[in-house]
């Protein structure tokens, strides 16, 4: 068992999800913001990474935002591999850029990052302002996520690369709580709680694609990119 984790009807019993069960859309309490921070992402982020890269490494300059993003690791690892690239990274959530301003203060490229307090849903840029719109697990937080995508939308370029990854919400239950234990095994029970109902949060694929046609960015393909994520990726 999880402790604190929202159960399902039948706790330890085999339960479809069918309907996704929402979580708080900004992680803003401190001891959620540190419990984030102190966790090994390194693996997952480093292959977010290796995906921007991947798709957009061509580019010697770029304007890069980050939706989402938390303690500002994934801006750090992506700037180490194109030092000219700038990134601006976005969050809600005050207690994590708490974090991410003591993380920026020991990095020597710290002064390419921007860190901007603002909703996802409604950002302060202007309209075609980025070369790469990019977001590591935002989508599975919001109860109305069309409108970030149509923000992805304003605020990109014409030929601008998007790349979003999220969680997929599981089948059932069991599901859920193995995929926890598989990749959280050795976290804190508080890390445990948050990656469980953040896969109940979760959007399934299909919901995904009919996010995009809402939004008229038909031109974004959605694919599985693993046991527990999918990806939308492309141009605008």
């Amino acid at each position: 068992m999880i402790p604190g984790a929202h159960p399902p009807p039948a706790w330890g019993m085999e339960q479809r999800i069918v309907d996704r069960i929402p979580e708080p859309e900004v992680m803003d309490g401190g001891d959620e913001a540190k419990a984030y921070e102190q966790a090994d992402f390194a693996e997952v982020n480093e292959a977010f990474v290796d995906r921007i890269v991947e798709l957009g490494g061509h580019l010697s300059r770029a304007r890069v935002v980050d939706l989402g993003a938390g303690p500002a690791d994934i801006a750090v690892r992506l700037l180490r591999r194109r030092p000219n690239w700038h990134v601006t990274a976005v969050d809600a959530a005050a207690a994590m850029f708490a974090l991410a301003r003591q993380r920026l203060a020991g990095e020597p490229l710290g002064n390419r990052i921007d860190l901007v307090l603002a909703d996802a849903k409604s950002l302060p840029f202007a309209d075609r302002a980025f070369d790469l719109v990019v977001s590591n697990s935002i989508i599975h937080h919001l109860n109305e996520p069309e409108s970030v995508w149509l923000e992805v939308k304003r605020i990109a370029r014409p030929g601008a690369i998007v790349l979003l990854r999220d969680l997929s919400r599981p089948e059932s239950s069991r599901q859920a709580l193995r995929i926890v234990e598989t990749y959280s095994g050795d976290e804190s029970d508080l890390l445990k709680k948050l990656f469980y109902d953040s896969l109940l949060a979760a959007y399934t694929p299909d919901e995904v694609r009919r996010q995009l046609v809402t939004a008229n960015l038909t031109t974004l393909q959605v694919q599985s990119s693993s046991d527990r994520h999918w990806d939308v990726y492309g141009q605008v």
